[in-house]
C-alpha cells in the first residue's frame, strides 16, 4: 500500500528536500511549543482580551463622569451615599428591605 503511494508521487516529491520539508511543516504545525493550535487559541484570547477592554474602557468614561458629577452637587452625593452605603444622619433609622426568591 505505501510503495504504490510512493510509486505514484511525482519525482520532486521524493527528493530529501521535499521530504525534509514536509517533515519541518508537520512538526511546525501540531509538535513545536508555537504549533498552529495553539496560535489560534491565542488569537481567540486576544479577540475576547480586546473586546473586554473596550467595555472596560466604556465603563471607566462613565464612571467618570458619574464621579464629576457626584462631585460637583452635594444632593447627589448624599442621595448615592445613602443609596449605596447606606449611611444616615444622626438620629435617623434605616430600613432595608430585602425580596425573597
Amino acid at each position: 500500500m505505501i510503495k504504490r503511494i510512493w510509486n505514484n508521487l511525482p519525482w520532486f516529491l521524493k527528493t530529501r528536500y521535499a521530504l525534509t520539508l514536509a517533515a519541518f511543516a508537520v512538526w511546525m504545525m501540531f509538535f513545536d511549543q508555537h504549533n498552529m493550535i495553539r496560535q489560534i487559541e491565542l488569537r481567540a484570547e486576544l479577540y475576547q482580551l480586546q473586546s473586554d477592554k473596550e467595555y472596560y474602557q466604556e465603563e471607566i468614561v462613565s464612571i467618570k463622569e458619574d464621579l464629576d458629577e457626584l462631585l460637583s452637587d452635594n444632593s447627589k452625593l448624599e442621595k448615592f451615599a445613602r443609596e449605596k452605603y447606606y449611611m444616615k444622619k444622626p438620629n435617623e433609622e434605616i430600613f432595608v428591605f430585602v425580596a425573597e426568591d
